[in-house]
């Protein structure tokens, strides 16, 4: 198993924001994260990456402990992750963006910046064409050189995800990467995620767009309120009783809540 978390939970002196919630991630899997606003998914995200420390249990990645270790630690370790809220350097091209998550990876001195050797230079340029690739990947390459604050909003998704693959990861994380896309942009990235998928990254992904995500993976966890309520197939968790009452009637899940309801 590539990640497990253990009976995970999470509380902010008497607020509790996890309870004792457990979840795999497979080599080569692909699994939904949902539920409703509030459910306490970011949190998950949060805990996994090092972001947060875990009140109780443990989270495992290849067999290697992560509670406790800095977010460095755990990336070099093969874990990387988007953001729900786009984070970006809008005054540097998209290329630069993507070059400066390579960065860490990098082991170069001062001296070897400011008087810069052949073997230096071959570095650079192949971290150039390993930027380009990964912007091929996510359907940017056209646009590498383009102030990364210019690109629409859902372009700058994209490119937060050529970021984390910048790092060399083997599961990454998508937190809402379909936020503020249109149906064709949606199908375009459900078709670049698959992608990645078959290149061997394993993925676990939070989405508010139930169709995108039943459509996209199939294995889906479910929150509520910090609890996990159900996990399975699209199948198995659309038709869930417990899952179904999590979401119709709320006015703030008008979309995912149609999904539930009898055609």
């Amino acid at each position: 198993m590539m990640l497990r978390l253990s009976s995970i939970s999470k509380h902010f002196g008497g607020l509790q924001v996890l309870q004792e919630v457990s979840l795999t991630v497979p080599e080569r899997g692909i699994v939904g994260l949902i539920g409703p606003n509030g459910a306490g998914k970011t949190t998950v995200f949060n805990l996994i990456t090092g972001l947060l420390i875990p009140s109780e249990g443990t989270i495992d990645f290849l067999g290697q402990r992560l509670n406790g270790m800095a977010s460095y630690q755990i990336t070099r370790f093969g874990v990387a992750r988007t953001f729900q809220n786009v984070r970006i350097f809008r005054e540097m091209s998209v290329m630069e963006n993507v070059l400066v998550a390579m960065g860490y990876q990098s082991n170069y001195s001062a001296a070897s910046v400011l008087l810069p050797s052949p073997h230096l230079r071959r570095a650079q340029r192949r971290e150039q064409e390993i930027a380009r690739e990964l912007l091929f990947k996510v359907g940017l390459a056209d646009q590498a050189d383009l102030l990364a604050g210019k690109l629409s909003y859902g372009a700058q998704r994209r490119m937060e995800i050529a970021r984390a693959l910048a790092t060399g990861p083997k599961l990454l994380l998508l937190d809402e990467p379909a936020a503020g896309m249109n149906t064709v942009e949606k199908q375009q990235l459900m078709d670049e995620i698959l992608k990645l998928h078959e290149s061997r990254l394993s993925l676990l992904i939070i989405e508010h767009d139930m169709r995108f995500i039943m459509n996209l993976c199939k294995q889906i966890v479910v929150l509520n309120f910090g609890r996990l309520i159900a996990q399975g197939t699209p199948d198995e968790v659309r038709a869930n009783p417990e899952v179904v009452a999590a979401y119709l009637g709320r006015e703030d899940e008008p979309e995912i809540a149609t999904v539930f309801m009898p055609s």
